[in-house]
Order: C-alpha cells, then structure tokens, then sequence
C-alpha cells in the first residue's frame, strides 16, 4: 500500500491565530487515520507553502499527495494560483501520485454543514 500524504491547503494570514482552525482539521485528519501523513501549507503570508509542505512529505516517504484546498469560494487563487502550483508539485516529484481535491467550498456536505450550523439556535 502506499504511503499518503494529505496537504491541507489555505491562504495564510500575518495572524498567528489564524490559522488555528487549519491545524485543528489536521489533527482531527491525524487522529481519525493514524497512517496518514498530514500537513497544512499556505498560499501566502504563513510557512509552510505547498511547494515545502509536498517535498517535507516525499522526503518522510509520501508515494501519494492529496492537496485538499480549504477555501469556501473558489476565487481567483484556487482557479488560476493552485493550478499552477499543482504542476510545479508533479514536475518536482514525478514519481509520485498527485491528486488535487475540489475545493471544500464545493463540497455538498460542508454546504450542509454550514446550512445546519446557521439554523442552530445557540
């Protein structure tokens, strides 16, 4: 089998504190399968970017990358900036499997989750 990596993908922010809910889904992503390899990485303003974040996982034996972008609309970075980092990451590592997931922003079950979450009465 081989070994994944998962890269959780954000824009970053200069606010240390930002970037807390990213860790949090990584932890909960390392928690929920223990053999999965999982890092955020970040458009701008925050380390690791995604080119660091994808060598630091084939450097500890990623054969699989899963960048997962964690952005609710798919704006200008997810349709024209991450395309063209997607294709650095496979010209940099051709030897491994690289698979980009549609944004979360897309996903029909976070848009139920947030639909859910603004009918909660608190």
């Amino acid at each position: 089998m081989q070994q994944r990596g998962i890269i959780l993908f954000a824009h970053g922010s200069r606010d240390p504190l930002w970037r807390l809910p990213m860790e949090a889904v990584a932890a909960q992503v390392a928690a929920t399968d223990p053999q999965v390899q999982v890092l955020c990485a970040y458009l701008e303003l925050t380390q690791p970017d995604l080119p660091s974040a994808a060598r630091q996982l084939v450097e500890q034996g990623a054969q699989q990358l899963t960048v997962v972008p964690l952005f609710l609309g798919v704006g200008k970075h997810v349709r024209e900036d991450l395309p063209q980092l997607m294709d650095g990451l496979r010209q940099a590592h051709p030897g491994v499997e690289i698979v980009l997931q549609p944004s979360v922003g897309e996903n029909p079950e976070l848009v139920a989750l947030l639909a859910r979450i603004a009918l909660a009465e608190v």
